[in-house]
């Protein structure tokens, strides 16, 4: 992942959590930000991950939220 050996956000800046978000979104390659287009969960919205990247939540907590239902995508 870049060279990027943890996803904490103690370990990362908050340029490398975007970066991160957005890698972990486009699972087809492209830009994918509302775009739904491969029936992605959270279509690709990187404000459900706003959270994780002004460090205020882990990935982690995010998606477990997200599977509760706490969050939605």
């Amino acid at each position: 992942m870049d060279g990027i050996r943890s996803v904490l956000i103690k370990d990362t800046t908050r340029e490398e959590r975007i970066r991160i978000v957005n890698r972990s979104l486009a699972v087809c390659g492209t830009e994918c930000e509302f775009c739904s287009g491969c029936d992605n969960r959270g279509g690709g919205r990187i404000e459900t991950h706003q959270p994780y990247i002004d460090g205020e939540k882990e990935l982690r907590q995010i998606n477990e939220e997200f599977r509760a239902g706490l969050v939605r995508g």
